[in-house]
């Protein structure tokens, strides 16, 4: 863990490459203040990606988005964020090479906290929205490509992940991605 500048506090996770971001806020009797994104911190920080794309989502109670990733030339890595509400946000890592392979990690991300997430390429991600109306916002280091999307099944049991909807609300699209042990990553 470090600091830059006071500003960011960045600590890392079990799974190399992503990161928690926590800004410094500022808060007076109007509310609060902090800088969600600054190139030069960001990049002091080790965060050296340009971003090209911004994504909105709004989300009911018990809806689950993954996982999804972008394959090459059209990767992603993605900052992320909650402004209204919360989402246990996921991590699959998808790296061939890497030690953690085949792992997944995730964290809480709510307009309460404030944190923000740091996912590079090589990921696959999704959230599981934790309260009705959430509106989660991320970065892209790269553009929407259809042809180069891909996924993972989110319920699938070789992936570990401990969703907490008893009711998931899941769209028909993302049923049909492919379990992991199917599954033959680009990266």
């Amino acid at each position: 863990m470090w600091e830059i500048r006071q500003i960011l506090k960045i600590t890392t996770t079990p799974i190399e490459g992503i990161l928690i971001i926590e800004p410094q806020i500022f808060r007076d009797s109007r509310g609060y203040f902090y800088e969600s994104y600054n190139e030069e911190k960001f990049h002091e920080a080790g965060i050296t990606a340009k971003f090209v794309q911004d994504n909105q989502s709004l989300s009911q109670k018990g809806a689950t988005r993954g996982l999804h990733f972008q394959a090459p030339p059209f990767e992603q890595g993605k900052l992320v964020r909650v402004v209204q509400g919360a989402v246990m946000d996921v991590v699959v890592d998808i790296r061939k090479n890497s030690p953690t392979y085949g792992q997944s990690w995730c964290i809480e991300l709510s307009a309460e906290n404030q944190r923000m997430f740091w996912i590079p390429p090589g990921f696959a991600h999704g959230f599981e929205t934790l309260m009705d109306q959430t509106l989660f916002l991320y970065k892209c280091t790269n553009v929407y490509n259809k042809g180069c999307e891909g996924g993972l099944l989110w319920n699938d049991p070789a992936l570990g992940i401990k969703w907490q909807s008893a009711e998931p609300i899941v769209s028909d699209k993302d049923q049909l991605l492919p379990l992991f042990k199917d599954f033959t990553s680009p990266f």
